[in-house]
């Protein structure tokens, strides 16, 4: 079966990337708007058959996801045979459960809406919490940035290095690394007050003197993040590196990474970064999502790309 990929407007340029190592052209589409601001996407060439992938991470603003719900929708009426939904970031995946009253579980219904739409399937990266693949009843892809971040880290990590995360929701992930590369553990647990502002940090566990690399999955205000570097700062941490696998950077972000303990921050390129930052160190998933979507057409096992 052919494979035809198509990007949304919002990956181009990771796109672009992942072509390059797959070895394949972009498959032509364009985007239709009328004045008051609609739109609608067309596909330029025949996709009848076809093993279909579409790129778009669905970050904000929300057109980002109603983009892709388009394609689907068009590409399901030119008769594509599979239609696999490429999203680098999944946008309201934070949305995941009912934790006060009279609020929606958004992660779910956007995973309604992809499959409503003729999503076969949905190949995405770090989503901010395991459950939100139970959400879908088709096959998800969950593909992890320990496959980007393990091999960069071998030439970082040393016997002083400790592995934390900026809460307790975290610990999983970070306890993946530290196990990986046989380090200790320690935990900064945060408390909130509302969206967006941290309360109080708290550090448990022994860093002084040590080089404290923070894990996350996304890094939208800095808030955290740049709370828990301060708090590791305040009890000796010798240094503090972050890993983040999403840059979503909003708000003040540029300027409280700047002017906060982080040493470097590094983040993959699911999104684009808004500006540079001196801080700020970008690792490409464009050969994991190559690798991916070749073995999803290939029919092989995504647990291959782990094998390490």
């Amino acid at each position: 079966m052919v494979v035809k990929i198509f990007s949304g407007t919002n990956s181009k340029y990771l796109t672009d990337k992942i072509l390059q190592v797959y070895g394949a052209k972009l498959g032509d589409m364009s985007i239709q708007k009328f004045s008051d601001g609609e739109f609608h996407p067309i596909i330029n060439e025949s996709v009848r058959g076809a093993f279909v992938f579409h790129i778009n991470s669905t970050n904000a603003p929300v057109e980002n996801f109603f983009e892709t719900l388009l394609f689907i929708d068009t590409a399901k009426r030119a008769s594509a045979e599979y239609i696999t939904c490429v999203i680098p970031y999944f946008g309201f995946a934070r949305q995941d459960r009912k934790d006060k009253s009279r609020v929606p579980i958004t992660a779910k219904l956007m995973a309604d809406l992809l499959q409503a739409a003729g999503a076969h399937r949905v190949m995405t990266l770090d989503l901010h919490a395991d459950q939100v693949q139970g959400f879908f009843n088709i096959p998800v892809d969950h593909l992890r940035s320990e496959a980007i971040f393990k091999p960069f880290l071998k030439s970082i990590v040393n016997e002083n290095t400790l592995f934390s995360c900026p809460d307790v929701g975290g610990v999983k992930r970070a306890r993946n690394y530290a196990k990986y590369f046989n380090t200790e553990l320690v935990i900064c647990d945060k408390s909130r007050v509302k969206v967006n502002e941290v309360n109080s940090m708290q550090v448990i566990g022994e860093v002084e003197g040590h080089d404290v690399i923070l894990v996350d999955d996304i890094v939208d205000t800095a808030g955290t993040l740049c709370a828990a570097a301060s708090a590791l700062k305040s009890k000796g941490a010798k240094s503090i590196k972050v890993m983040c696998t999403h840059p979503v950077l909003s708000g003040s972000a540029y300027e409280k990474i700047e002017a906060s303990e982080i040493e470097r921050l590094y983040v993959t390129d699911t999104l684009p970064l808004k500006k540079e930052s001196s801080k700020i160190t970008v690792l490409s998933s464009a050969a994991l999502f190559s690798k991916a979507i070749s073995t999803v057409h290939e029919h092989k096992s995504i647990a291959e790309l782990y094998a390490d």
